[in-house]
């Protein structure tokens, strides 16, 4: 596993914590401070303003993630509820495509939250490092 990947599980598990971004950022600055070497770090943050969302679409899935699958998780819902008490096991194809494609949003938001964490983080290292307190 790279350096890269490491750093995106790093700030996923950052991201299961109920706390503030600055706390996040502050947590995952020490934490790549202590593991990664500078030349890593911009490699790192080169690869991540190369793979950032430009389209509006996967922006608004970074940032409501939860609001865009939603829609998906009641047609899931709804397709398990019509195919248990109408008897119509065709409606069990709706449970699974929109618990499918709910998942998928879900998880994609979720990554790109975890990558715009580590290039914070990595911008902050590089403005602490150029003005010391």
């Amino acid at each position: 596993m790279g350096q890269y990947d490491r750093l995106i599980l790093m700030a996923e598990d950052e991201l299961t914590q109920y706390s503030t971004d600055a706390r996040k950022i502050e947590k995952l600055r020490q934490k790549i401070g202590l593991s990664v070497s500078a030349n890593e770090q911009k490699q790192v943050k080169e690869q991540l303003l190369t793979e950032m969302p430009t389209d509006p679409i996967r922006k608004i899935i970074e940032d409501q993630r939860q609001t865009v699958a939603l829609p998906f998780w009641g047609i899931a819902g709804l397709g398990l509820l019509f195919g248990i008490s109408m008897s119509q096991p065709l409606d069990f194809v709706a449970t699974i495509a929109g618990g499918a494609i709910a998942f998928q949003i879900q998880k994609l938001g979720w990554r790109l939250q975890a990558k715009r964490l580590v290039l914070k983080t990595l911008e902050d290292i590089e403005e602490r490092v150029r003005k010391p307190d």
